[in-house]
């Protein structure tokens, strides 16, 4: 192979081989149970990053069920995201995700920086409740309850929530092990078609784990919970930072 060659394909590894095709990525039917709980400040502080500003003790806990998405295919993602703000803009944090399906964490962590790892979360209605689990390993992190389709969201207001910008933090080491890379990334959602939002009542237990640390952030005490179904398309990303550029 010509190393002009390797300049023109290379998007992903394996360069002969990529384990995702190129974005954007398209959701069908992606399926979201979003409880937004009370946790500690000092917590959240020591987590988030500058320059991005906590500015209430909240945390979104997520499951995602994403049974048609292009390139990705089908599967399950859970995990956390707090509200912040970058210059007066309210916004999401990805602080946590763990999935079941390789593709969606390779191209998530090269792409954005999305700080994806494997596990099991598991998304599903039992009887009148809708459940999720997350499960590293035999161990139990996470189990959510909801009731299921208790009462009619503001749509409005859903879909202003969707559209706000999401940040995380994109990490790519040197081969010494040192940061080459080190950014703020930003990303919104686009193209959304929400088909049906829900609250209800709805509680949420996290607990602690060596890899899967969802319970750094403790509940104290669940807020709301939202049930929704859209298709939408995740938009590439921008940076926004760079921790390695040195300062003006």
């Amino acid at each position: 192979m010509k190393i002009e060659d390797v300049r023109r394909t290379a998007y992903s590894m394996p360069l002969t081989n990529p384990a995702y095709p190129r974005g954007p990525y398209r959701f069908f039917d992606r399926e979201f149970m979003i409880i937004t709980y009370r946790t500690d400040m000092d917590a959240l502080r020591a987590v988030v990053p500058e320059p991005l500003e906590v500015f209430e003790p909240l945390v979104k806990y997520e499951f995602i069920r994403m049974p048609d998405s292009t390139g990705f295919g089908d599967y399950t993602e859970t995990g956390q995201v707090i509200p912040v703000k970058l210059d007066g803009v309210e916004g999401g944090y990805v602080h946590s995700m763990y999935l079941d399906d390789e593709a969606p964490i390779a191209g998530g962590r090269e792409l954005w920086g999305f700080p994806k790892k494997y596990a099991n979360p598991k998304m599903e209605v039992e009887a009148d409740v809708l459940a999720g689990r997350l499960h590293y390993g035999k161990s139990l992190c996470a189990e959510a309850t909801m009731g299921y389709k208790h009462v009619a969201a503001d749509k409005e207001a859903v879909l202003k929530a969707l559209k706000a910008p999401n940040f995380m933090i994109k990490i790519i080491p040197h081969v010494d092990a040192t940061p080459r890379i080190c950014e703020l990334v930003r990303y919104y959602l686009q193209d959304i078609e929400l088909k049906e939002c829900w609250t209800g009542p709805a509680a949420l237990g996290l607990y602690p784990h060596a890899i899967a640390d969802v319970a750094r952030l403790p509940v104290l005490e669940v807020v709301s919970a939202l049930h929704l179904r859209a298709d939408l398309t995740l938009g590439m990303g921008e940076v926004v930072f760079d921790y390695l550029a040195e300062p003006k």
